[in-house]
């Protein structure tokens, strides 16, 4: 896709706006939307003094949608892969213009609602997404599951995790600057791009905002591409995925938190006493649980650290002040040498009991606390160990971490953010779009 970019930044042929829509056997509602989509742009050129295109991204069709797209003076891209995310970011590097609009090509969106979209870009937002539910949702367009349980729930979780303040993160409308696109390095071939983009816009700081759209129920006959449940997924797990925070983080704190109180109360109580919290009672076999968190918390923290690191590194990710705090005092040297001494204590401990057991004349024995401390020492004194080279190779094989993560991110190409355009169009436009 590369190649593709490259040889589009050198032919812009004066377009300043791209509409794309996807497609993949959409020849029921594709016509309408194409000639939608032009009216949109001798709008856009009237009201907003702008030039725009219109173009098909598409995903294989076999139903003659290519053939009347390109009829009726489209510019059809064909994807060489399927996926509705590698369609809309092959469209996207296809394009000419500065500012991309995109929407799904069943008819369930109107391209003129993009206009006020384009006017947020105009005034220097980098996204602007369209909110369904600022707007209005017409009966029959949206499946139950999909309008109460599903959208609210992952737009919510999305939230929760990002804080990206939209209301609406999985819409099929939507617009952005070319600039906010090269940094967002996008990589979704499915249907969680549209997560991926808002997800990655809230950490990469882009300027974000949303207008009200309306949603219609779409004019194909068969059923939609989407997949309520499978796709549902998808997104849940690719939210998750690219929040280490929340995905490793804080359950590495909880549980190490439980796991060190109940390790440390239950050896600090010689020859084998139950520890009592108030109406509980703690023995031998919570030793078993607290070694099992610590070692999980440890593994947790490592994974975070790593991911995070590598989402940096990936140019998607800005290293927080307290991630970069942290790291200031971490580096390959003090892992290796944390984990040298866990694991020499470890030894150490499990030394002794043998010992003490040799003296027995290696009878029976009862040092279970003592035998399970030494053994979850050198387990995670091996993981710190070797843990610590993970990381350092995450980082680009270099032991000081933190000089690496505090380097500006690299693009591979950064376009020139556009510049505003004003015109007597601009705030008439906006206070339609308000009511």
């Amino acid at each position: 896709m590369e190649d593709v970019l490259a040889s589009v930044l050198e032919e812009n042929r004066g377009i300043d706006v791209s509409i794309i829509m996807p497609c993949l056997n959409e020849i029921e509602t594709l016509p309408d939307c194409i000639l939608q989509a032009q009216e949109t742009v001798e709008l856009i050129r009237q009201q907003l003094h702008l030039e725009a295109e219109v173009i098909v991204s598409d995903n294989g069709s076999t139903d003659g949608s290519i053939e009347i797209a390109e009829e009726m003076g489209a510019r059809v891209v064909h994807v060489p892969e399927r996926g509705y995310g590698y369609a809309l970011r092959f469209g996207i590097e296809s394009a000419y213009g500065q500012y991309i609009v995109m929407a799904d090509s069943d008819g369930s969106y109107d391209f003129h609602e993009s206009i006020p979209m384009i006017v947020k870009l105009t005034e220097g937002y980098d996204l602007c997404m369209g909110s369904r539910f600022k707007g209005q949702i017409m009966p029959g367009a949206m499946p139950w599951k999909n309008r109460y349980i599903g959208n609210p729930l992952l737009s919510g979780v999305l939230n929760l995790l990002f804080h990206s303040g939209l209301s609406d993160a999985h819409s099929g409308i939507r617009a952005l600057t070319r600039y906010g696109y090269e940094q967002l390095r996008l990589t979704s071939t499915g249907m969680e791009f549209a997560s991926e983009m808002v997800i990655k816009a809230t950490l990469v700081n882009l300027s974000r905002t949303e207008v009200p759209v309306t949603l219609r129920p779409d004019g194909r006959s068969r059923p939609p591409h989407l997949r309520p449940w499978r796709d549902g997924w998808r997104h849940l797990r690719y939210i998750l995925m690219l929040s280490p925070t929340w995905l490793f983080a804080i359950p590495a704190a909880v549980s190490g938190i439980v796991g060190l109180i109940i390790f440390v109360l239950l050896l600090l109580n010689p020859n084998q006493e139950t520890v009592h919290l108030g109406s509980l009672t703690f023995g031998n076999h919570w030793m078993v649980l607290a070694s099992v968190l610590l070692v999980s918390s440890v593994q947790n923290a490592l994974f975070a650290m790593a991911t995070t690191i590598y989402g940096v590194k990936a140019g998607y990710r800005h290293a927080g002040v307290t991630f970069t705090s942290m790291m200031k005092r971490v580096n390959l040297e003090i892992m290796l040498l944390i984990g040298i001494t866990l694991l020499l204590s470890g030894v150490f401990i499990l030394a002794s009991v043998f010992i003490a057991w040799s003296t027995q004349g290696y009878g029976s024995l009862n040092r279970i606390r003592d035998i399970l401390a030494g053994a979850t020492l050198i387990l995670i004194g091996n993981q710190s160990f070797f843990g610590g080279f993970l990381i350092a190779i995450i980082a680009g094989n270099v032991a000081n971490v933190h000089s690496e993560i505090s380097k500006p991110m690299k693009a591979p190409y950064t376009a020139p953010k556009p510049v505003a355009k004003t015109t007597p169009f601009v705030s008439e436009i906006k206070a339609r779009s308000n009511h």
